[in-house]
């Protein structure tokens, strides 16, 4: 039997796009060519990388802004395999009696997934300013100034995104945040202008005076002073004296490869865990289009997915095991049969479903390869807008848990479980050439699965970049049941069920948002996401 696919069904109609100077890709034209525009003035790929990602907090607000984090993983020009996380903490104030006072005393309350309690510390603005000054070659304010023109002159919203918009229509319930996200009180539609001048106003502050005006200051008391007069418990205090932190990658070989991912508080772990998993059941020898490929990859990421959201917290309150190594996933391997079977190791499996983020990748001509994610986690986040601002505070203190046993239990100071995981990989990591791709898959539990499944159509299938990624995609979800999009060939859902998959057929909104850009000796390729309003460009 042929084990490749027929590209032919995929159906974006776009094709990989190739550059020689530079190569950018993310969820938005344009803060793409926001990136685009800052290597062609002679910036490199982590100048292009913020300077897009900036404007991503304009574009695509609800997803990503500097009220939230932002995380990188990088190959440098001189070989440099890096890793870097500008992730804030819980709160000092914040206690799981404190949380559970501000809830009524409830003691059987869990943390809220919106709303003053679930707002952490937001790293993103000196995460920013921190690449720039130990990689970029131009300044922060260079790479603010498009987010300032489109906030401040307005830019045209596009389709997917005006869709994902209009949760503020409900979301929002104060007059300031109304004001600034909605137009008479509703969300804009696809194609209207739309201009978002109090963050253009903070984005020129930030640009004048560097990333100190986020965490000292006036603009850091505002921002506490919104989150405690709602029953929040961040205080300015607990912005002041944030720094990120270069972390080391951890990484796993899959079909001659070497993949990196970020470690805990990251769920990269849990990627790493399935393609070992899938690896050492050779998930990826069946044929594309059979139930036995999607079968065999669901369950290696099922097992890592309950052992991941079992173990994977702050590694600086509590230790992680090795969940990463050959030896560990040769073990989970060794449960899995032909049907679809109880994984659980006594802890909960993944998260809710809700969650969105913007990936962008980025290489440049010099070698710099670059994969950048940024968020607020839920749409528009904790749902506070600081008053005359126009940052949207991040929900990703919803992620803690209120029970004293769980090894993510909410602490003072501690860095919640992660979503977001910006991937990079080697390929033919044994031979002496340069090849290296920046990608990534974002929305909450998507993201591992959507690592899995992308480098999968590459490495076992043999997948050009962006048939990569516009083959239909499955997802396991919190319920422990399977979705798939409806694209698969006939047959291939029964099949499925009769395995033991609860099966359920979802949108393609719900299968995340993938990018990637990939150096090749020299040649720049980039694919984008077809469930997304984005693009690849280059030069």
């Amino acid at each position: 039997m042929d084990s490749k696919p027929d590209l032919d069904r995929f159906d974006s109609r776009r094709s990989t796009a190739y550059a020689r100077n530079g190569m950018v890709a993310t969820s938005q034209p344009l803060a793409a060519e926001a990136g685009v525009a800052a290597l062609r003035k002679g910036g490199n790929a982590f100048d292009a990388a913020v300077t897009t990602a900036a404007a991503l907090n304009v574009v695509e607000p609800m997803s990503t802004g500097i009220g939230g984090d932002v995380f990188a993983l990088y190959r440098t020009a001189d070989g440099d395999v890096g890793a870097f996380r500008s992730c804030g903490g819980a709160p000092a104030d914040a206690t799981r009696d404190a949380v559970r006072e501000q809830m009524d005393g409830d003691a059987s309350a869990s943390m809220p997934s919106d709303g003053p309690l679930s707002v952490t510390v937001p790293g993103t603005v000196r995460g920013w300013e921190r690449l720039l000054d130990d990689h970029g070659r131009r300044s922060l304010a260079a790479a603010l100034d498009p987010a300032i023109e489109y906030a401040t002159e307005g830019f045209p919203v596009s389709e997917v995104i005006a869709d994902m918009w209009t949760v503020a229509e409900t979301l929002f319930d104060e007059d300031d945040a109304r004001e600034e996200y909605l137009i008479d009180g509703r969300s804009p539609e696809a194609g209207e202008v739309m201009r978002l001048p109090d963050l253009g106003s903070t984005f020129q502050t930030l640009a004048e005076e560097g990333s100190g005006a986020f965490y000292q200051g006036d603009l850091a008391e505002r921002i506490g002073s919104a989150v405690r007069e709602r029953g929040g418990l961040l205080s300015a205090d607990d912005l002041d004296g944030f720094e990120p932190e270069y972390v080391d990658p951890v990484s796993t070989t899959y079909r001659g490869a070497e993949v990196y991912e970020l470690p805990p508080n990251n769920q990269g772990l849990v990627a790493l865990e399935a393609l070992n998993v899938a690896e050492a059941i050779d998930a990826g020898s069946y044929a594309y289009d059979s139930a036995e490929r999607v079968h065999y990859f669901a369950e290696s990421l099922k097992r890592a997915f309950h052992d991941g959201h079992h173990y994977i917290t702050d590694p600086e309150f509590e230790s992680v095991p090795a969940l990463g190594s050959k030896s560990y996933a040769a073990d989970r391997a060794g449960t899995i049969g032909e049907r679809a079977g109880d994984v659980s190791v006594g802890g909960p499996g993944p998260p809710p479903e809700d969650g969105d983020t913007v990936l962008l990748t980025v290489a440049d001509e010099a070698g710099n390869v670059v994969s950048l994610i940024n968020s607020i986690f839920g749409h528009f986040g904790s749902g506070v807008v600081v008053p005359g601002t126009g940052i949207t505070l991040q929900n990703r203190g919803s992620s803690f848990s209120l029970d004293p046993d769980h090894p993510n239990r909410l602490e003072p100071g501690k860095r919640p479980f992660h979503t977001l995981i910006p991937g990079l990989v080697r390929f033919d990591r044994d031979r002496e050439r340069e090849d290296w791709a920046a990608f990534g898959v974002m929305g909450g539990s998507m993201q591992p699965q959507g690592h899995l499944q992308v480098l999968a159509n590459i490495l076992d299938y043999d997948m050009p970049l962006q048939a990569a990624m516009d083959a239909p995609r499955w997802r396991y979800l919190e319920d422990g049941s399977l979705a798939v999009e409806d694209r698969f060939p006939e047959g291939v859902l029964p099949k499925l069920a009769r395995r033991g998959h609860d099966v359920t057929v979802c949108p393609p909104t719900e299968f995340g948002g993938g990018q990637i850009t990939r150096l090749t000796e020299g040649v720049l390729a980039g694919a984008t996401e077809p469930r997304k309003d984005g693009t690849a460009t280059g030069f």
